[in-house]
């Protein structure tokens, strides 16, 4: 069973491009279901690359290929997972 601070400690990779996208923020979860629909993780930042995010990336957990120790790794399209923040 994984938790989510588990899931909190592991950085995510995309596959398809090498992609850095960082660590799990939050869980979009199906509250009826009982299941994750998709792991968010803070967008890139606007100045700078540090200083205020108004995006994320939301990886749908259909497109998570592999879950090790440290990595989870993704394959997905970057400009399809990059949405604003809620």
């Amino acid at each position: 069973m994984t938790r989510m601070y588990d899931l909190r400690q592991k950085e995510i990779v995309n596959i398809n491009d090498g992609a850095r996208y960082g660590f799990v923020s939050d869980l979009e979860l199906d509250p009826v279901q009982g299941r994750i629909i998709a792991l968010v993780v803070p967008g890139p930042g606007r100045v700078l690359g540090v200083f205020g995010r108004d995006q994320e990336y939301r990886i749908p957990w259909e497109m998570i290929t592999k879950i090790g120790d440290d990595i989870i790794l993704v394959s997905c399209d970057t400009g399809k997972v990059l949405s604003e923040s809620h």
